[in-house]
């Protein structure tokens, strides 16, 4: 009997590392989608930026807009391949609606954060939020700085015991 492989690698595919600078984030979600057969593959090689999508509900259906998935040229060639194309999110209606309404009342953002390989599928997060000023952004970046800090005077102060 064969032994399977452990795959060592991680399940993330892309991630947005600005956007909890640019965002203050409230509510997760998480959403399948609707791709194409040369989108998989080259999601498979890591051909994906999501650093400038975000998703937008209309007429009860949400899309991913601004994902880059560039075309890999052996697998593409008889396709006609869009690496900007909005893609389709699959949420049930009560997600749908709760975002429809955070979005048009509350003026809050749809900010993807993560695509991710959820079992055979691919995922999508992202998360409700408002854009954060600067001096926003400036009392983030003194809390996270001074943490540090005091993270070096407690072991500083432990060491000369």
């Amino acid at each position: 009997m064969a032994k399977k492989k452990k795959s060592t690698s991680s399940n993330t595919i892309a991630l947005n590392k600005k956007a909890r600078h640019n965002y203050n984030l409230t509510d997760k979600f998480e959403a399948g989608m609707s791709l194409q057969g040369w989108e998989i593959k080259s999601i498979r090689s890591g051909k994906v930026n999501i650093s400038d999508c975000y998703v937008f509900v209309k007429d009860r259906e949400a899309y991913l807009v601004g994902a880059e998935i560039m075309p890999l040229n052996a697998a593409s060639s008889h396709v006609v391949c869009d690496p900007n194309r909005s893609r389709k999110l699959l949420l049930n209606r009560r997600e749908l609606d709760v975002l429809a309404g955070a979005v048009d009342r509350d003026g809050y953002s749809l900010i993807a954060t993560a695509m991710y390989w959820k079992a055979c599928w691919v995922k999508l997060e992202f998360y409700l939020g408002k854009g954060k000023k600067d001096h926003d952004k400036r009392a983030d970046i003194k809390d996270r700085e001074w943490a540090v800090d005091k993270g070096r005077i407690m072991k500083n102060k432990n060491l000369e015991r």
